[in-house]
């Protein structure tokens, strides 16, 4: 791993731990700007204009894959993957996805254009403005809601996860499987204590355990209705019981020993395009072999043998 020092690529493996504590502590994204339905604002929504950069191993930018999708805004928005395994140089293209703009070989080379003078990591998932030339956004929080309302008029699909009269319960929703779930893997698996990994372990299926409760009262996490709550959580389930289970000592339990997430799980992967952006290959590639202090040997487990589209009892 490495990150950028004032626009110089510096290779190291810290981790964002407390030194006291040991806990994971994520950074925030850098780049906040706003994509509007407004043609006198910095950044409008246009066709053609804006480039999202994503890696199928990465549960965030797979959030904005799926809606990407299920909005039809492959036409609008233009999409590069960078390859799953990130060591000492970082997100890095390949001859099978080259970056499509300007040849780059390296994702860090798009922050140095943004700003030659950053410091801090080289995320994914990452949205391009290809007008003015630089990073409007690398929060994935941000970006599925920019998908939702900014590009609204552009999507080719009726498909609808941001209603405006659900927000507050949305938002109030996706903030409560933020830290416990969405981030709480990487909390366990970064920990740099015993007793900070325990504490995240614990919260994750404090956290499990009370949406598995939910889903046994109603469909989704807000209703009756797919949000991007659900969207937000379906990429950590995704990936749960093939990686963050055994790399990240997440162990308790799987997703498929919880009758109602794991129902829940295969619903979603089967909605519509949601399985033509999910890349098991990628994301434990990925995780097995780019967290080398985690797994020395970069052995990627064969199993488990998990099938996605077998039925479903959500109806």
């Amino acid at each position: 791993m490495g990150q950028l020092l004032n626009g110089e690529w510096k290779t190291n493996q810290a981790l964002e731990a407390d030194e006291q504590t040991g806990e994971f502590q994520r950074k925030a994204s850098a780049f906040r700007y706003r994509v509007e339905d407004d043609p006198d604002v910095a950044f409008p929504a246009e066709t053609g204009r804006y480039h999202l950069y994503i890696s199928r191993a990465c549960p965030w930018a797979h959030r904005t894959a799926i809606v990407r999708r299920l909005k039809g805004l492959q036409g609008v928005i233009s999409l590069s993957i960078v390859e799953p395994v990130r060591i000492n140089d970082g997100w890095e293209f390949s001859g099978q996805h080259p970056d499509p703009i300007y040849g780059k070989q390296y994702l860090r080379e798009l922050y140095q254009m943004a700003d030659p003078e950053f410091t801090g990591r080289v995320t994914v998932p990452m949205l391009w403005d290809k007008k003015t030339e630089t990073i409007v956004n690398n929060e994935s929080s941000d970006i599925i809601r920019m998908l939702e309302i900014a590009f609204d008029r552009f999507a080719t699909t009726d498909e609808q996860f941001y209603p405006e009269e659900l927000r507050g319960g949305i938002d109030e929703t996706t903030d409560a499987i933020y830290e416990p779930i969405n981030n709480g893997v990487y909390r366990a698996g970064f920990a740099g204590t015993q007793t900070a990994h325990e504490n995240a372990v614990n919260q994750i299926f404090e956290a499990l355990d009370h949406w598995e409760n939910v889903l046994g009262d109603q469909r989704y996490l807000c209703g009756d209705r797919i949000t991007l709550a659900d969207w937000c959580m379906f990429t950590t389930l995704y990936r749960f019981d093939s990686v963050y289970h055994t790399h990240f000592k997440c162990n308790v339990r799987r997703i498929t020993d919880y009758p109602n997430l794991w129902n829940y799980t295969k619903e979603l992967y089967q909605h519509k395009d949601v399985k033509e952006t999910c890349n098991m290959d990628h994301c434990k590639r990925h995780y097995y072999m780019s967290h080398t202090w985690l797994n020395p040997t970069q052995f990627v487990p064969v199993g488990p043998d998990i099938d996605f589209d077998e039925p479903h009892n959500r109806h």
